[in-house]
């Protein structure tokens, strides 16, 4: 700096001719200038159009090509976003955001907190050089902005029109433009504050109203992964929850090519799952370059917030919100707010949980009534019934009576086993995997139901869940699955009943479980494909059983199949 210069009582650096007497005609010849761009400076409460608008405002003033700003969110902190006047965006993200994190004269204007002017930029030692595609330039003149009487950042333009060195004209009206712009980022910066304070919270109650609401649990943790996207200005909103095998798994996601990541499981390994874990938030600067994340998805995000979603001392799940690659870090505002967020999020998805226990409570207390019910009175009677019939049928001598009664009797066997089978769905809990026999036999018989246009009529012989072995289970269900197929493709049939004995017998004596499925459709033509019945043939005899077919009614009309193997 100049010799001339000295300190003002603030202690920064200034020429001497710090009093109105003192300036030169060519700037009280401005002055007008200067109040129109203090006054358009403060016009607006948008903090980002503010800053830029003060950006043009200072080229103008001072003849220069090039302006910028570089603001802080707090002292000691690097820059937190970096507004230029004349030069290309790439290259502005570059200077804003060096990959070493080293910000040379830009950081001295904030760490230093006085003017800094200089006639050739790259002679002086703190020039840290220009990134690729950067214009070249000598001149530079750099202040400090303070609000509130910190320093929030700093103001500087370069490269003069005319190729001369910035004199103390442009540095007074820097700097008197650096002062009304103080004064009006301060109140940007309250007004920004407060509307982000406020979108957070419409946030917050927009999760726990979708949360507990009643709706269905996945597109209710949608709906948090979609609000923490769009508040923090992400690229994509991401719900984990711990994941059986260790590690936790996305399983909700909100942006745009996100749905790709669904079930991804992040490895227990990961220092960011174990940290999560531990109800710790974790931040990382570039996704892509830190190797705690352990997963295939980080190389294309860059800033990163993952907030656990905690409550009562337990940790639900987690919160990601990333941002796209050289996208501008999180400020510690948002990294707060986006606490809090989560924080609520975890206590509204904690209430819904015990909301949806309470309903399920008194669902299940219905079921289990309508179950004994059923068990108790209903069965006993038909029973009952049935026992009567029987002895009316061995009392009468008229064959096509005995006949009949002998129908009812079997019509009432089936209701029974349909019945107890009623009971048993109402005994299954809702959310329980399908893993039983029985169960997946019933999904098989309503999966078909849709392109039979009526569901299939069944009933259960034996301990089916109990006594089935995995194999000859899983088989079975393949050979359903195809029987049905061949019934709604080929049949067209009125009626199809499925049976499923557990109590059925091979003919060397081995304990058998045996399906039966018969429909009432036009039966397998004479020289009709049959390469499902002998998948299925193929299929039991791997196993030791075996498959045939025959009619499915009296008259010799429909199919019958019968398909049986080893327990």
């Amino acid at each position: 700096m100049p010799e001339q210069d000295r300190k003002d009582p603030s202690g920064a650096a200034h020429p001497a001719t710090g009093s109105a007497r003192e300036l030169s005609a060519e700037l009280i010849a401005r002055v007008p200038e200067l109040l129109e761009a203090t006054r358009s400076a403060g016009t607006g409460l948008e903090l980002r159009s503010t800053l830029e608008r003060i950006c043009e405002t200072a080229a103008e003033l001072a003849h220069a090509r090039y302006s910028a700003i570089g603001v802080v969110e707090a002292p000691g902190e690097s820059l937190s976003d970096f507004i230029t006047y004349g030069v290309p965006e790439e290259v502005s993200r570059a200077i804003g955001h060096p990959p070493d994190g080293h910000t040379g004269l830009l950081g001295a204007l904030i760490e230093e907190g006085k003017p800094i002017r200089l006639e050739d930029l790259a002679a002086d030692p703190r020039f840290a050089g220009f990134p690729a595609a950067h214009p070249l330039m000598r001149t530079f003149l750099g202040v400090p902005i303070r609000v509130q009487g910190r320093i929030f950042g700093n103001l500087y333009v370069m490269g003069k029109y005319d190729g001369d060195a910035f004199g103390d004209d442009e540095l007074h009206m820097l700097r008197v433009l650096a002062t009304e712009a103080g004064i009006a980022i301060g109140h940007a910066r309250t007004y920004e504050a407060a509307r982000q304070r406020g979108r957070w919270i419409d946030g917050s109650v927009a999760v726990t109203t979708a949360l507990l609401s009643g709706g269905d649990a996945d597109e209710a943790l949608t709906v948090v992964a979609e609000q923490a996207r769009l508040l923090a200005d992400a690229v994509a909103g991401i719900v984990l929850l711990p994941a059986e095998s260790g590690g936790m798994e996305i399983v909700a996601v909100a942006g745009d090519g996100a749905s790709e990541s669904l079930g991804v499981i992040v490895p227990p390994q990961s220092p960011v799952v174990a940290a999560l874990l531990r109800g710790e938030e974790v931040f990382l600067e570039d996704s892509a370059t830190d190797p705690r994340l352990i997963t295939g998805l980080a190389e294309r995000f860059g800033p990163h917030m993952l907030l656990p979603l905690r409550s009562d001392g337990r940790v639900l799940g987690a919160l990601s919100v990333p941002r796209a690659r050289g996208g501008r870090p999180f400020t510690h505002a948002e990294r707060t707010l986006a606490t809090r967020f989560a924080a609520q999020a975890a206590l509204a998805l904690k209430l819904a949980e015990t909301q949806r226990d309470r309903e399920r409570l008194v669902v299940y207390e219905d079921r289990d009534r309508i179950a004994r019910d059923l068990h108790d009175l209903v069965i006993q009677r038909l029973f009952t019934t049935g026992i009567m019939l029987e002895g009316a049928q061995r009392r009468t001598s008229v064959p096509a009576v005995r006949e009949g009664i002998g129908r009812a009797v079997d019509e009432l066997d089936v209701t029974i086993q349909e019945i107890r089978t009623a009971i048993f769905a109402l005994q299954q809990e809702q959310d329980e995997e399908p893993s039983g026999l029985r169960t997946r036999v019933l999904r098989e018989i309503n999966l078909a139901a849709v392109p039979l246009g009526f569901t299939p009529a069944h009933r259960f012989l034996g301990a089916v869940d109990a006594v089935v072995g995995e194999l000859a289970g899983k088989n079975l269900i393949a050979a359903l699955r195809e029987t049905l197929s061949n019934t709604f493709r080929h049949a067209e049939a009125s009626r199809v009943e499925v049976s499923v004995d557990a109590t059925a017998v091979l003919p060397d004596g081995r304990d058998a479980v045996r399906l039966t499925v018969v429909d009432d459709g036009v039966g397998i033509p004479e020289g009709g494909r049959r390469s499902g019945l002998r998948n299925l043939a193929r299929r039991a005899e791997s196993l030791g059983g075996a498959s045939w077919f025959g009619p499915g009614t009296p008259e010799g009309g429909g199919t019958k199949v019968t398909w049986q193997v080893p327990l």
